[in-house]
């Protein structure tokens, strides 16, 4: 028996108006070892979610991005029974200058695999999650799966070029295969709006653990497809970046998988 969903959604949504909401336009930053964004918000969103953890669920540790890499490895060696894996803040640069697309990302692994995933946005109040084998919803309605486009160019792509090699970030720039193009700065939403078809398309060149691991499920659950650029599955318990291209219909995803090869 999987902790229960309406419990998570209730730790995370006040998690979200008590220690996140309040910081919004007011939070200053420092950069990581990595280059990466850190705000107060970030530290007490983990500090406050992984204390509402523990008191219900105390036989799942935890894995944050706001611990040291060492902790993060000791956390994935440890886990017998199951670890939350938690971004507290999931577009924390676009957060800190006042953009209001970010997100709180909380997955429940067990046996090295997804089996729960949420995914808050707080300030449209959207919150999409899902439970291995039982489908996934947005604000307690199921998402299912519709197909809307039938080639690339009639698509809408969410690319991060940043994380792309130099060589295929200019053969998009200079030929693109979709229709039009976003890059918005959260990837826990890119896998949620993937899954409920605002985008068609997906690249990202290397994300986390932490960023991945509950939006994957969600769009696994209402069937959408997804692959490395090396064709491996995206999903790997480790907290080592990866890639990672998807679709949700197939037709559209061979398509995307077969020019990316090109």
């Amino acid at each position: 028996m999987y902790p229960d969903l309406s419990q998570l959604k209730e730790i995370i949504i006040q998690a979200a108006e008590s220690e996140l909401l309040p910081r919004y336009h007011q939070v200053e930053f420092a950069c990581k070892a990595d280059g990466s964004m850190v705000t107060e918000a970030d530290v007490a969103m983990q500090q406050y979610i992984q204390d509402r953890l523990n008191a219900h669920w105390p036989q799942y540790p935890l894995l944050g991005e706001e611990m040291s890499e060492a902790e993060q490895r000791q956390q994935l060696q440890s886990a017998d029974e199951g670890l939350w894996i938690l971004d507290p803040l999931d577009g924390t640069s676009n957060f800190a200058a006042g953009l209001p697309f970010f997100s709180v990302s909380l997955a429940l692994l067990v046996k090295g695999q997804p089996v729960i995933g949420l995914v808050y946005d707080p300030m449209r109040r959207e919150c999409f999650y899902a439970e291995k084998g039982k489908g996934a919803w947005l604000n307690d309605q199921p998402l299912v799966k519709r197909s809307t486009r039938s080639n690339l160019k009639q698509c809408l792509a969410a690319v991060d070029f940043k994380r792309l090699s130099p060589a295929l970030a200019r053969r998009l720039a200079e030929a693109p295969p979709y229709g039009s193009q976003r890059s918005l700065g959260s990837v826990a939403l890119d896998w949620c709006w993937l899954a409920a078809d605002r985008f068609h398309l997906y690249l990202h060149g290397k994300q986390k653990l932490w960023d991945y691991a509950a939006g994957i499920l969600i769009l696994d659950e209402v069937g959408g497809y997804s692959a490395t650029l090396a064709g491996e599955p995206v999903f790997v318990a480790d907290v080592a970046p990866r890639s990672a291209l998807a679709a949700l219909d197939q037709t559209l995803f061979n398509q995307w998988q077969q020019w990316l090869e090109g």
